[in-house]
C-alpha cells in the first residue's frame, strides 16, 4: 500500500496495492501493521457505513465528538470529491482542507481521525461510497460545517449542489469553534 502525505498533519491518502487480471482484481483495502508502523495509528475500526449518491451531490461536512470518529473513505462505485477540514483547536492546519477524486478506478482512499469534519460531492450518475469508522453513530454528539464556509474555501466541483436540509443549514467553523463541544477536538 502507498501512502501519501497531505498538507493536514495526520491526514492521508492511501493507494492500495491492486493485483488484476483477467477474472477480476484483488486488493487490502485496509492493514492494521500498515496503519501502525507508516502512520503511526492503531485505529479500532468498530462501523462500516456505505451510502448512495446521485451526481452532484454533496454530503456533510460531518464530525462527531462522543465517540470520537476517525474515517477511512474509498469510493466503491463512480467517482467522487473526497474532502476532510482540520477542526482541531490547537493544530496549525486548523480550518485548511484537502480534497482528492476518488473513484472505483483508481481505488484512492482518505483517511482523517477525529478531529477532522469530512464529506464529498458525486462526481457520477451513481457513487456509493464506504467509510470505516472508528466510532459508532451518536447524534446527539455529531454536527457539521457548511459546505461552502468561505472562511474554510473549499473548491468543489460543482457550482449548484444537492444537499440535504441539515448540510443546508449547517454551522460555519468560526460558529463551531465557538461552542464549548469543539473544545473535545485539540491536539
Amino acid at each position: 500500500m502507498k501512502i501519501e502525505a497531505t498538507a493536514l498533519r495526520d491526514a492521508y491518502v492511501l493507494i492500495p496495492d491492486i493485483y488484476e487480471d483477467e477474472r477480476g482484481f484483488l486488493m487490502e483495502s485496509y492493514r492494521r501493521d500498515v496503519f501502525e508502523r507508516e502512520l503511526g495509528t492503531d485505529p479500532e475500526f468498530v462501523q462500516d457505513i456505505h451510502s448512495r449518491s446521485v451526481k452532484n451531490v454533496v454530503r456533510g461536512l460531518h464530525f462527531q465528538w462522543d465517540p470520537p470518529m476517525g474515517k477511512l473513505m474509498r469510493v466503491l462505485i463512480g467517482s467522487a470529491f473526497l474532502v476532510a477540514v482540520d477542526i482541531r483547536k490547537d493544530s496549525p492546519t486548523l480550518g485548511q482542507w484537502i480534497g482528492l477524486e476518488a473513484s472505483a478506478a483508481n481505488r484512492k482512499q482518505l483517511w482523517a481521525p477525529a478531529g477532522f469534519a469530512r464529506g464529498f460531492c458525486a462526481l457520477d450518475d451513481s457513487v456509493e461510497v464506504h467509510y470505516k469508522c472508528t466510532g459508532t453513530y451518536n447524534p446527539a454528539c455529531e454536527s457539521g460545517l457548511r459546505w461552502d464556509d468561505p472562511d474554510i474555501g473549499i473548491h468543489w466541483p460543482v457550482e449548484t449542489p444537492r444537499l440535504s436540509d441539515k448540510d443546508r443549514h449547517a454551522q460555519t467553523l468560526k460558529q463551531w469553534l465557538a461552542r464549548p463541544e469543539s473544545d473535545h477536538f485539540k491536539l
